[in-house]
């Protein structure tokens, strides 16, 4: 729980909100300094500066690339309607709505990527870009602060067919609450009202209509991104009915009769036991819910999301942090043996321990979802577990969703693929410039690695939480008024040593918390080249509380040897067969990487492999690679033929190159594994 003069100023805020006003306030991404339920709050965007290294790399591509790309594709009406749909809201253009009806959402997560990107560097091309589009998206809105271009645009063309909410598959809520955290972030990046305006007519919208919308229609939701956006819409105006709405959201959700597990809402939210359904509608629940417990200190939303998290991580979660391992099935939970009331689920967790490879669906849309989900469990709690699975979907399933050069995308992340495969699956394996039918996951991508300097650190009234590691500087003011300025130095995740320089210290005693992965053994801790009696246990925070002096230099080094995974018996996929996995990095073997006319399937990695990193680069990128020898079974064909003795022929030795997970495809069509039979 924050202490007294944080909730002091959190009862002055909501004073203040109460006059309608946007209080300037921390800037943080999502903004928990005034949360009396969270132990950690985050700092300013725009204090963290990458300087170095692979998010350094990364964050160049998107400023260079990824954004710029993404923007001409959607406001190119050839290719995406997404902008244009605004245009003709607005009253700016003629013609019909196109594309699917979460377009609106995408487009706000896109905006919202060029408001970080601004935060940090900016550009006044930028903010004259977002002020020009501001403005037509403030003609699309209705004067009751309704906004949703399919509705409004039918609504010129027929008012009597258009009603707002008449469709439960519609996206209305999802797209709104993508606009609020998009006004927020807007607000917090350049201190303008002008789309946080328009956000919060659109949240008092939002909570008139569920103030007298029918019960049954009340609860017409679907995809709950607007669960984090209206939190953060309360944590910007402090204005209580956006809370008081937060609350009800949770409440109502699980009560209508004809709920699916596919939407999260059959039971009960704090009902629930088992993570089920659609996984981007079920993390982004999760995340809204846990934004919801630290403004309420409601130990039953706790309660649930502990729930939730152990069933997701244990028995549900990939090896790379992807969520979601069915792309179509029946729910196990919310079924019966009348066949008249079996429950469809699709791109949905599954049963425990079912993790397919080649099939496994792993929405880019869900594994960020996951990153959201922990990263709000983490600000809540301070416990560094969540930051472990954080970092692990950052690094390998959020990744693998865009290629290196920050052009092309994949909407679903198997584990495997093979031109083998006798049938084609529903989304391209290729990463490609644009997803037609469902283009969610690119901007959510763009918007996520503009964003991943938010992530690096959090503050408590104690100090300073390092989560992620990078090349950065770090220059913050403290709740005190005191000025901390650190420069980061770390090749991480490719090497464990992490150099931390003080350039300006606070006056009194701070402590560094610095995360020691729950993947690493034997850390050490030097300060100003003297070891430190603390305790470095992996999966922790290791506080190191002094007096700090400019000039004092923190020396972390995080041991990363190459590891052999393994998983439960019960993954019957994988049984008998092994990942390989280097600090927070999970590899994969390419065909592209083999001798010619060898096939990934009839490789195996001894139990005694011996392995070599190897620096190289993809697509004008720097990535650590592994080498090794390891052993080719037998090539016997396997056209037309199920099932075949085993044979004992002597196995042959090959030399293989692992690359990163997420880095496969970039080097043209291949096939792509990474779980590989282990020989012992």
């Amino acid at each position: 729980m924050k202490n007294v003069m944080q909730t002091g100023l959190g009862i002055m805020l909501t004073i203040a909100g109460l006059c309608g006003q946007a209080i300037a306030q921390n800037k943080a991404l999502v903004n928990t300094s005034a949360s009396p339920y969270a132990k950690l709050s985050s700092i300013d965007m725009g204090n963290v500066t990458w300087t170095e290294g692979f998010w350094a790399d990364r964050f160049q591509v998107c400023r260079d690339s990824m954004i710029p790309n993404l923007w001409k594709v959607y406001t190119d009406a050839n290719v995406s309607h997404s902008y244009k749909n605004f245009e003709i809201a607005a009253g700016l253009d003629t013609g019909s709505h196109a594309g699917p009806p979460f377009h609106d959402g995408d487009f706000y997560k896109l905006f919202e990527a060029v408001a970080s990107m601004y935060s940090i560097n900016h550009d006044p091309k930028l903010d004259a870009l977002m002020g020009r589009t501001i403005a037509v998206i403030a003609k699309a809105q209705r004067a009751d602060g309704y906004i949703h271009t399919p509705t409004i645009i039918a609504e010129r063309q027929d008012p009597k067919k258009a009603k707002a909410f008449a469709d439960r598959l519609n996206f209305e809520t999802y797209n709104l609450g993508h606009l609020m955290t998009a006004g927020c972030v807007h607000y917090r990046a350049t201190g303008k009202r002008t789309l946080l305006n328009i956000a919060i007519r659109a949240t008092d919208y939002l909570y008139n209509f569920y103030k007298t919308a029918s019960p049954e229609l009340a609860r017409n939701a679907i995809c709950p991104s607007h669960y984090m956006g209206v939190v953060e819409m309360y944590r910007t105006t402090r204005n209580p009915k956006y809370l008081e709405l937060s609350k009800n959201l949770i409440d109502i959700r699980g009560l209508m009769q004809n709920g699916t597990d596919d939407n999260q809402d059959r039971i009960p939210f704090r009902k629930q036991t088992k993570a089920m359904g659609h996984a981007v509608r079920a993390n982004y629940l999760f995340a809204g819910a846990a934004d919801v417990y630290a403004e309420t200190g409601d130990t039953t939303l706790l309660h649930t999301l502990n729930l939730m998290w152990n069933d997701v991580v244990n028995r549900k979660m990939y090896i790379t942090g992807g969520c979601g391992a069915l792309y179509d099935g029946v729910s196990p939970d919310g079924t019966s043996y009348d066949p008249n009331e079996v429950q469809k689920v699709h791109q949905a967790y599954g049963r425990d321990y079912q993790l397919p490879n080649f099939t496994a669906h792993n929405e880019t849309c869900a594994n960020i979802g996951n990153v959201l989900w922990n990263w709000r469990m983490l600000q809540a709690t301070a416990d560094a577990k969540y930051a472990d699975v954080m970092e692990l979907a950052l690094y390998n399933s959020v990744l693998s969703g865009i290629s290196l050069n920050g052009k092309n995308f994949l909407y679903t992340n198997p584990l495997s693929f093979s031109d083998e495969l006798p049938f084609q699956q529903r989304w391209s394996k290729d990463r490609v410039g644009y997803i037609k039918l469902s283009n969610c996951c690119p901007p959510n991508v763009v918007r996520t690695i503009a964003e991943v300097s938010d992530y690096a650190y959090s503050v408590s009234d104690q100090g300073l939480y390092f989560n992620l590691y990078g090349g950065n500087v770090l220059n913050t003011t403290l709740e005190d008024g005191s000025t901390l300025k650190l420069a980061q130095e770390t090749a991480y995740p490719w090497d464990g040593r992490v150099s931390i320089r003080f350039e300006k210290a606070p006056a009194k005693s701070y402590s560094l918390f610095l995360r020691i992965p729950g993947w690493c053994a034997g850390a050490t801790l030097l300060v100003n080249g003297k070891p430190m009696s603390v305790t470095l246990a992996a999966g922790s925070y290791a506080e190191v509380n002094r007096k700090w002096k400019t000039g004092d230099r923190v020396e972390l080094n995080l041991p990363m040897p190459v590891k052999l995974m393994e998983a439960n018996p019960l993954v019957e996929e994988i049984r008998n067969q092994v990942a390989v996995k280097r600090g927070p990095v999970v590899y994969c073997i390419e065909s592209a990487d083999l001798p010619q006319n060898q096939k990934i399937f009839n490789i195996a990695i001894p139990a005694q492999a011996n392995f070599t990193t190897e620096s190289i680069r993809i697509e004008n990128t720097e990535i650590m690679s592994l080498t090794a020898k390891a052993d080719v079974n037998n090539k016997t064909n396997w056209n037309n033929t199920l099932y075949r003795e085993v044979s004992n022929a002597d196995k042959k030795q090959v030399n293989i190159r692992l690359i990163p997970y997420f880095a496969w495809g970039n080097r043209g069509h291949v096939d792509m594994e990474t779980w590989l039979p282990l020989n012992r």
